[in-house]
């Protein structure tokens, strides 16, 4: 009896087999601790980068309001809508393609739109063999500034350097304390405080940072993927410059803290030096990332 003819794989299946390899042979291949020094970044000039006292007035004018009407009780009011509200339900890439029309009022370092840096971002990892929850990590970090479009009061409650609310104002923080003396807290008998309404050791969890697009997308992502801690506070702790770079307010930190401190270091070279003339091809890369995608959101359909 003739042997039975076995019939060739789809295209579509052998497709997805040569996929997986590929990524098999990147990860043994480039593989790289997430705590790995950043090589893409050796060559650039950091100098040149986060140059505020040279900012142009936009710049300089967004961080006065900011730091006017970021209060306790705004942040309250913000948290409350957030949950409260309803929803947009999008794709994550119908969610990049809706942030490509933005362009961040309080960054010096670039005008590009938000899609051109986080694909940025993204391919700097990536070809660092960096892991791949982290490769998403870089697409989306910057995905709640979606916030502009949906009830924000302007920017300076969607973007900027981030900083603890209902405690002292460190003068670490951009512009120094000196750019908050129109907030309502900047005297309050509480908030004035060098712990204010928090303790020592209370832990960052615990602690209300300003709102905006990292909180908001913190609160969306902690609850529809499954991205590991690490990216969770380099999601959440990307802004929180006076924190991650100058070492304020590490009073407040905990144990768990301390190693989220160092996920979110590894992660800023991605986010910071990743900026430059090269602009990648967004629909080149679409079919890497929706995979990657995915991967850790369990519903292709997100609540933004």
């Amino acid at each position: 009896m003739a042997a039975a003819v076995q019939s060739a794989p789809s295209l579509e299946t052998l497709s997805d087999s040569i996929d997986k390899v590929n990524v098999l042979k990147t990860d043994i291949k480039h593989n790289k601790d997430l705590y790995d020094e950043s090589e893409f970044d050796k060559a650039k000039d950091k100098t040149i980068f986060r140059q505020f006292n040279d900012a142009c007035d936009q710049v300089k004018n967004f961080y006065a309001q900011q730091h006017t009407l970021q209060t306790v009780a705004y942040n309250l009011k913000a948290r409350n809508e957030f949950k409260s509200k309803a929803r947009a339900h999008m794709t994550v890439w119908e969610a990049l393609e809706k942030l490509d029309t933005f362009v961040d009022e309080c960054d010096p370092d670039t005008q590009e739109s938000q899609l051109t840096h986080l694909l940025q971002s993204a391919e700097a990892i990536r070809q660092e063999g960096k892991p791949r929850w982290m490769q998403l990590v870089g697409l989306i970090h910057d995905l709640g500034k979606l916030l502009f479009f949906f009830g924000a009061q302007g920017q300076w409650d969607v973007v900027g350097d981030t900083f603890p609310v209902g405690c002292a104002f460190d003068d670490r923080i951009i512009y120094g304390t000196e750019s908050f003396k129109n907030n309502e807290d900047y005297n309050n008998l509480t908030y004035s405080t060098k712990y204010g309404i928090y303790s020592p050791g209370c832990g960052l969890d615990n602690v209300m940072l300003c709102w905006g697009h990292d909180e908001y997308l913190y609160h969306i992502v902690k609850d529809q993927s499954t991205i590991p801690d690490e990216g969770m506070a380099m999601i959440r702790y990307h802004s929180f410059y006076p924190w991650h770079r100058e070492g304020a307010y590490h009073e407040l930190m905990n144990e768990h803290d301390v190693k989220m401190l160092e996920a979110v270091r590894a992660f800023n070279p991605y986010d910071l030096y990743s900026k430059s003339d090269e602009v990648p091809n967004p629909e080149k890369l679409k079919p890497y990332y929706l995979k990657l995608i995915d991967e850790f959101f369990p519903q292709k359909v997100v609540r933004w």
